[in-house]
């Protein structure tokens, strides 16, 4: 095989590039909270409805519009949803009603999950099978961007233009996205794509549910460390404050080689990048936990998570698509759901550890908890299907 062959299409770096411009409003908002909250003129903890209210329409609005979407070409789907996206943005900027704000932070989330679901199944249909993994890894990575320069870049230009400078940025992209998307992807019909009830009957498979447990977990598993890191390092190491946005690009830049590593062998061993990921999250949890006032140790352990947390995505999303691969687009919508429960459920378990007198070490023993977990539901998952079921099962 030529080396040319080996590339990936360009429709893949087109996709990775919209799940960049549409993720970077994700983690842009927690950076400009406070001037959201005095120009809607509300609670700090009213503005952080919007982050929620983002996230109940990725976990709850994604399968749903995903089903809905199967009566149209994929390539149509993608260009919706990124319009709904752009559209539903650029109403909470120009809107002074909270109510409104929230609703249209909810829509935003169910374009968003609805877009990423589609672009993962698009991503693997432009490849050959056993680069599945890879294409999906290039695709999350704009997820990674978006951690790394889009939100920054983004809080950056809402420093000079107002809180809705950076949005209005991500509102353009967006638009750029969807043109690129009718530029570079091949054109589909509706009935290429599997029925609804194929792709319910596909989600009666346990395995799936498996893979989903285990994307739970593992994104609780780092993602609580992560989201804690800003109080960590200021309040535990004692790192001066200006040096945290750089130390936080590192979990970035972790994230960004992990899902490097993770593309690369998943497609031949999704098992190893499971458990290495998981084994990995453990590993540098507990020692976060340990050696949290140790500043060298604690600026490697970052990075480090990072590499752990999402060497195991491409994996995750290989194995979704290979235990669904004859109706993969409601399966794919439930994983994006399924990761960001996981995101949500860390404040509520941090929640629990802070409110009960534990400190902010203790963070780390909960993440590494949750990815000990991650190991035997991976386990579970690698068993082969017996001979009474086998019929309901893929391999």
């Amino acid at each position: 095989m030529t080396r040319t062959s080996r590339r990936l299409p360009f429709g893949v770096y087109v996709l990775a590039f919209s799940l960049f411009s549409m993720g970077s409003a994700e983690f842009l908002l927690a950076g400009v909270l406070p001037a959201v909250a005095d120009d809607l003129e509300i609670s700090l903890a009213s503005a952080g409805g919007l982050i929620t209210a983002f996230a109940v329409g990725v976990v709850l609005g994604g399968p749903p519009l995903a089903v809905v979407s199967l009566r149209w070409p994929r390539r149509t789907t993608l260009v919706i949803t990124q319009a709904i996206f752009a559209s539903a943005i650029a109403v909470s900027l120009v809107v002074d009603s909270y109510p409104v704000v929230l609703g249209a932070r909810f829509a935003a989330g169910v374009a968003y999950a609805g877009f990423w679901a589609v672009a993962a199944v698009t991503a693997i249909s432009l490849v050959p099978r056993d680069r599945t993994a890879r294409a999906s890894a290039v695709v999350v990575s704009g997820l990674s961007l978006a951690m790394i320069a889009g939100g920054p870049a983004g809080a950056l230009i809402s420093y000079f233009a107002g809180w809705q400078g950076g949005f209005w940025a991500v509102v353009v992209l967006t638009v750029l996205g969807a043109v690129s998307a009718v530029a570079a992807l091949p054109e589909t019909t509706a009935s290429q794509e599997p029925s609804v009830r194929a792709e319910l009957d596909v989600m009666r498979r346990p395995k799936l549910w498996w893979v989903y447990a285990a994307t739970l977990l593992s994104t609780a598993a780092y993602m609580i460390s992560f989201n804690f890191l800003s109080a960590l390092l200021t309040d535990v190491t004692h790192l001066p404050a200006v040096w945290v946005p750089a130390v936080l690009a590192l979990f970035g830049i972790g994230a960004f080689v992990g899902l490097s590593i993770g593309g690369r062998i998943a497609d031949r061993r999704p098992y190893d990048a499971l458990l290495a990921g998981a084994g990995g999250i453990l590993v540098c949890s507990v020692l976060l936990a340990v050696l949290a006032e140790h500043k060298l140790a604690v600026v490697a352990l970052v990075a480090l998570l990072g590499v752990a947390g999402f060497v195991l995505n491409p994996a995750i999303y290989g194995r979704v698509f290979s235990i669904a691969a004859d109706a993969p687009t409601l399966a794919g919508a439930t994983t994006v759901s399924a990761f960001q429960l996981g995101i949500s459920l860390v404040p509520l378990l941090a929640g629990l550890a802070l409110h009960a007198g534990a400190g902010l070490a203790s963070i780390g023993w909960i993440g590494a908890a949750l990815a000990l977990a991650t190991v035997p539901v991976v386990l579970l998952e690698r068993r082969p299907p017996t001979a009474s079921n086998i019929t309901s099962r893929s391999r």
